[in-house]
């Protein structure tokens, strides 16, 4: 939610801007005015007290920049051509990243292959400046809750039993917690589709994966994969509130649309760092790859340093592929010894063993 009392006001609108004005606000300080043509208002705010207040993205008449400055204000410019808003005030909705009917027309592609171009200074700033706004966006919606991490691989196709389980497991967790996940396809997508429709009925669950099982991946049409992603979410109204965090570094994989709130960052690092701070719940591991295997032990690293009361718990799902597969639970149970994670760290088979074992 945009703050609009106390201190800190942000003005998206020019009916906003004109009727605070029109109602006799003359100390702008804490005020953030984003993207606002203020060519014809140069006279009203030079008018009012403006140390403090920061501008940004916003068009001004010549020479009414370096006056608002003098002022003490901050203006922060519009950087170059870039397809995102970089000083945004909220998480994305997937109506927002897939905003056009053909998917490489839509400001999620458009996003990645800007992305992808060799990065100038410029280019640098805007990316630095979005993930920075993401980061207090995610902040502010994160506060108050109570999120648990669903952690698997992006190669699970829909329709298959281990995609029905990954949902399962997301509308188990969703009846308690906000499920968290890394945004993209495959566990990600069917974890935070459980999690969409956790307060539903199973029969609406498995409807909802018969739906989808019609294209069972984002290959060979992400434009086909999108559409039945939408059909269900137009078949199933109310969602309960879930999060993903994906990254235009792997804009190659789409990010999922169950997801009521999306925080896409340019950053992978810092995608995948705030994704495990943010999960104080704990987080489950479902079978998964390199990426996942990095996703355990960088956990695992937060709770090996932990005290007692900060240890979040650790969940693998899967006693075959953690530890034949790829046998990461030795060593996870080899660390865990002896310290305050021990008797937080736990190998089960099945998605609704770890639901049980995550703290309601």
């Amino acid at each position: 939610m945009k703050r609009t009392r106390g201190r800190g006001v942000r003005i998206d609108s020019l009916e906003d801007l004109d009727r605070r004005l029109g109602r006799g606000a003359r100390r702008l300080s804490g005020w953030r005015l984003h993207g606002l043509d203020l060519t014809a208002h140069g006279q009203a705010l030079l008018a009012c007290r403006l140390s403090g207040a920061t501008f940004l993205g916003c068009t001004f008449a010549p020479g009414d920049a370096g006056r608002v400055e003098a002022a003490g204000a901050l203006v922060l410019p519009t950087i170059g051509d870039v397809p995102v808003d970089v000083y945004r005030a909220g998480l994305y909705e997937a109506d927002e990243l897939y905003d056009a009917a053909q998917y490489a027309a839509s400001t999620d592609a458009r996003a990645y292959a800007w992305s992808q171009e060799d990065a100038g200074a410029d280019s640098t700033l805007a990316r630095a400046l979005h993930d920075h706004a993401v980061d207090r966006a995610l902040l502010e919606w994160t506060a108050g809750r109570s999120l648990v991490g669903v952690m698997g691989g992006h190669a699970l196709v829909r329709g298959e039993a281990t995609y029905a389980d990954a949902a399962r497991l997301g509308a188990g967790l969703g009846g308690s917690h906000v499920v968290a996940t890394g945004g993209g396809p495959g566990a990600m997508e069917a974890a935070n589709l459980g999690a969409r429709l956790s307060r539903r009925s199973p029969d609406d669950l498995a409807r909802a994966l018969e739906i989808l099982a019609r294209v069972p991946s984002y290959h060979p049409s992400v434009d086909a994969w999108v559409a039945t992603a939408r059909e269900v979410c137009d078949a199933f109204g109310e969602p309960t509130d879930s999060l993903s965090i994906p990254t235009w570094h792997y804009g190659h994989e789409p990010a999922n649309l169950f997801a009521t709130a999306i925080a896409k960052y340019f950053r992978n690092s810092t995608r995948e760092a705030t994704l495990l701070e943010i999960c104080d719940a704990g987080i489950v591991f479902l079978p998964g790859a390199a990426g996942t295997v990095q996703e355990v032990f960088q956990d695992a690293c937060e709770n090996y340093y932990a005290d007692e009361t900060s240890v979040a718990p650790m969940v693998l799902v899967g006693v075959r592929h953690w530890t034949q597969t790829v046998p990461a639970w030795p060593l996870l149970s080899r660390l865990a010894h002896g310290r305050a994670m021990e008797g937080h760290v736990h190998l089960v088979d099945t998605v609704d063993e770890a639901v049980a074992l995550v703290p309601r």
